[in-house]
């Protein structure tokens, strides 16, 4: 099999460096430079969004019909491999990556005609209101309660987690409408104003030190059922199609780029006989296997994208580089500490701020890294944890 790119796809990629080196600008490449997550803050990925509306860039996993690019899946894949080289800020996956494509399947046309070019524009910043105290990886536990009155549901209950929320406007919701049956049953998607009275947003602080994370409290908050998602108590088949969209991504090109990052500071970082860290025999070893193993998941996204491309279902290699994807990604955050030693315990939040003028404790590059390595802490876990993928994977592959 040819994995090459074809003179076609290989233009596109040019094309693509030469709009990032144009309208990347240093204030939007530094910001994505202290991302220590999957969301950058919301001044700098609304700022970045506004580039790629601009373009006609915002959404390239949207159909043409709804502003989407038309491009073909490599050219996803070497637009997102491109982006993750170059560092830009991450825009937010809530709307354009999660609910755009499930109101195009599921909304109204109503709810398709408001909703959807907002998004696009980044007129509504969404949040997504599912995990709850007592139901996280057991999403159909949740309690929040949603009792009809006459044209609204009046909600009482509280999620937990809900990232970015202090942010957002707007969020989807999953809902209790009816406890009579079975978890899965009597569960309804519902979209609502976050300015609507009676809702609280109190934040989480994470290890990392940052406000990314929230629990969010309902009081007699009142939700117009014009905008509910699908039929009463069928949310759970709506809220299982939004999760396909969270799940996947090009993890190869994130992960070669964490790689250049510790071998850049481990050049410059002394091991313990005082020689450079990146000459240790050790260290040395640990960077190449990292790298043969990131190499390998790089062919396999591009036969995922071959087989995408044919019309074809990856199957249980989703699962597969979901899996690998993430734990490489802890693996490397776990180097990646080593390599700065000492310095990955002092707290530099304010001088990982965008514009800050404080200055950094040890190599810049490296106050980055214990963040990084306590907010990737939870990678293996949301999207569908590496449990359930192996699950997945072992019923599709091993038939068990």
């Amino acid at each position: 099999m040819n994995l090459d790119l074809t003179p076609a796809d290989a233009a596109f990629r040019d094309e693509v460096r030469a709009f990032l080196d144009e309208n990347l600008t240093p204030e939007l490449a530094q910001a994505g430079k202290l991302t220590t997550s999957v969301f950058t803050d919301k001044e700098w990925n609304l700022a970045w969004q506004k580039v790629l509306y601009k373009k006609g860039w915002v959404a390239p996993n949207w159909p043409v019909e709804y502003g989407g690019t038309g491009w073909t899946e490599m050219q996803k894949y070497i637009w997102t491999s491109e982006c993750t080289r170059y560092g830009t800020p991450n825009l937010s996956p809530m709307g354009l990556r999660m609910c755009g494509p499930m109101l195009m399947k599921f909304g109204t046309k109503e709810q398709k005609d408001y909703y959807l070019p907002r998004m696009l524009a980044g007129e509504d910043y969404w949040c997504q209101g599912y995990s709850e105290p007592g139901a996280g990886s057991d999403l159909a536990s949740l309690q929040l309660k949603a009792v009809s009155d006459g044209d609204d549901y009046v909600l009482n209950g509280t999620k937990i987690w809900t990232t970015h929320a202090h942010f957002a406007n707007m969020m989807f919701c999953l809902v209790r409408t009816d406890a009579s049956g079975k978890p899965q049953q009597g569960i309804t998607f519902l979209l609502l104003d976050m300015t609507t009275p009676g809702i609280t947003v109190e934040p989480i602080i994470t290890l990392a030190g940052e406000h990314e994370v929230n629990q969010v409290f309902f009081d007699d908050v009142r939700v117009p059922k014009k905008n509910r998602v699908g039929e009463e108590n069928e949310g759970w088949t709506v809220a299982k199609y939004l999760l396909e969209f969270e799940r996947g991504g090009a993890f190869a090109a994130s992960l070669e780029v964490g790689i250049e990052k510790i071998r850049e500071v481990a050049a410059s970082e002394r091991s313990g006989d005082g020689k450079r860290l990146i000459d240790d025999a050790t260290f040395a070893r640990k960077i190449a296997e990292a790298a043969i193993e990131v190499k390998a998941m790089e062919m396999t996204e591009h036969r995922v994208m071959a087989e995408l491309a044919g019309g074809k279902n990856p199957g249980p290699a989703s699962s597969m580089l979901k899996t690998r994807g993430t734990e490489m990604r802890q693996r490397l955050d776990e180097i990646a500490i080593e390599t700065i030693a000492f310095y990955a315990g002092v707290d530099q939040h304010e001088a990982r701020l965008p514009g800050s003028n404080v200055e950094p404790v040890g190599p810049a590059e490296g106050m980055v890294f214990m963040p990084t390595y306590l907010n990737n802490r939870a990678a293996s876990i949301y999207g569908g944890s590496n449990e359930v993928q192996r699950g997945i994977m072992a019923k599709l592959v091993l038939g068990l």
